[in-house]
C-alpha cells in the first residue's frame, strides 16, 4: 500500500504542475497537453507513452484499493470483539476520514476523467481544447461542479497527509526522533498539492483566468 501510494503521490505532484500551466494561457496549456501525447514518439506511437502511463497509474490505484481492503479485513479478523475502552492516541482528523475520503476521491477520479479527459461530461460545452474544457467547466453558473472539485481535493489533501505519515511508518522511516520533521513534510506536501489543485478551478470561477 505504501509503494502504490508513493507512485500516486508523485503523479499528483506532476499533475498539479501541469494544471498550473493554465495561468500561462491557452496556448501554453494546450501545448503542454499535446506534448504529453508525443513523449517517446516515433519509437512509440502517438499517445503510446501516455497509455502506458495510464495503465501503470490504474494498476497502482487498484493495488492501493485492494491493499486497503485486505488490511481492513485483516484488522477486523485480528480483533473479533470491539475494544471496551478506546484510546484515541495520535489519531488525526485525516485518519478518521481515510476510508470515506477514499470513496469520495474514487468517485471524483471517475468524474474528473469523464469531464476533463474524455469530454463525456461537458458543463459549458464540449471542446477539443483542454484549456477550454477546464475554462468552460468551472464557470460561476456551474458552481456545483467547482464545489464538488473543492471537496474532493480537500479529501485528497487529508488522505495525502495521513498517507505520507503512515507510509513512512510502514517503510520503517517514521522513528521517534524524526516524527516532527516527517509530520512537517507530510503537512507541507498536502497543503501544496491541495492549494495547487484548487487554484485553477477557483481562478476560473472567480474570473481570474
Amino acid at each position: 500500500m505504501a509503494a502504490s501510494g508513493a507512485i500516486l503521490v508523485l503523479y499528483l505532484i506532476a499533475h498539479m504542475y501541469g494544471n498550473l500551466k493554465v495561468f500561462s494561457g491557452q496556448a501554453a496549456f494546450d501545448d503542454y497537453a499535446h506534448s504529453l501525447r508525443e513523449i517517446g514518439y516515433p519509437i512509440l506511437p502517438e499517445s503510446g507513452f501516455l497509455w502506458i502511463f495510464r495503465m501503470a497509474l490504474l494498476a497502482s490505484i487498484l493495488i492501493h484499493i485492494y491493499s486497503a481492503a485486505v488490511l481492513t479485513i485483516r484488522a477486523r479478523k485480528a480483533r473479533e470483539q470491539r475494544y471496551v475502552v478506546k484510546k484515541r492516541v495520535q489519531r488525526t482528523y485525516a485518519s478518521y476520514t481515510m476510508r470515506w475520503g477514499g470513496v469520495l476521491i474514487a468517485l471524483f477520479v471517475v468524474f474528473h476523467i469523464l469531464h476533463l479527459t474524455t469530454n463525456n461530461i461537458a458543463p459549458g460545452g464540449k471542446s477539443d481544447s483542454p484549456y477550454e474544457r477546464l475554462y468552460n467547466g468551472f464557470q460561476p453558473e456551474f458552481w456545483y461542479v467547482t464545489l464538488f472539485y473543492v471537496l474532493a481535493v480537500i479529501a485528497v489533501g487529508f488522505h495525502l497527509r495521513h498517507g505520507i505519515w503512515s507510509g513512512m511508518a510502514t517503510l520503517g522511516v517514521n522513528k521517534a526522533s524524526r516524527q516532527g520533521k516527517i509530520n512537517a513534510v507530510a503537512v507541507a506536501l498536502a497543503v501544496i498539492v491541495t492549494v495547487g489543485f484548487l487554484l485553477p478551478p477557483l481562478a476560473v470561477t472567480f474570473g481570474l483566468v
